[in-house]
């Protein structure tokens, strides 16, 4: 029985150990790695990039891994209005973003009217290879309220 239950502490310390270093699937983590990347004049083309790591701060930051979309130019991000992150960046707030190997210092910044052109961007971006979860989005009809949509700024 003692066995047993420090075989459960090791496996409950090492899972904790897990979600603290890094984001796993929906789970956020605290640390983005990456190497700190000066940000580009221009994007590199994001169109075969399905996901970044996103570090919002905080009292207790936390990163994320989410979708990204390139619209005219500029990153766009998009979440559930009542997601944790979300919440944490309000209408604008300095972030990390990892893309590939690199990290950036940007600025999330909430679109609050004209965001439907990347709404449609980002549904059009992920249908194909994601049929079954773009399909429970709201239509960009509904959206309103229900996400928010961020532009990425240097």
């Amino acid at each position: 029985m003692k066995f047993v239950k420090i075989g459960v502490g090791i496996l409950v310390s090492l899972l904790a150990v897990l979600v603290v270093i890094a984001p796993l699937g929906p789970v956020p983590g605290f640390f983005i790695g990456g190497s700190p990347t000066e940000s580009p004049e221009t994007w590199p083309d994001t169109s075969d990039v399905h996901e970044i790591k996103l570090s919002v701060p905080g009292t207790i930051p936390r990163v994320v891994i989410i979708w990204v979309i390139d619209y005219e130019g500029e990153l766009y991000i998009v979440g559930s209005s009542e997601g944790g992150w979300v919440k944490m960046i309000g209408d604008a707030s300095p972030v990390q973003m990892r893309l590939a190997d690199n990290t950036y210092s940007l600025n999330a910044t909430l679109i609050n009217e004209g965001w439907q052109p990347m709404m449609a961007a980002y549904v059009d971006k992920y249908q194909p290879d994601y049929p079954d979860l773009v399909s429970t989005f709201p239509s960009v009809e509904e959206a309103q309220g229900l996400i928010s949509v961020f532009k990425l700024t240097r």
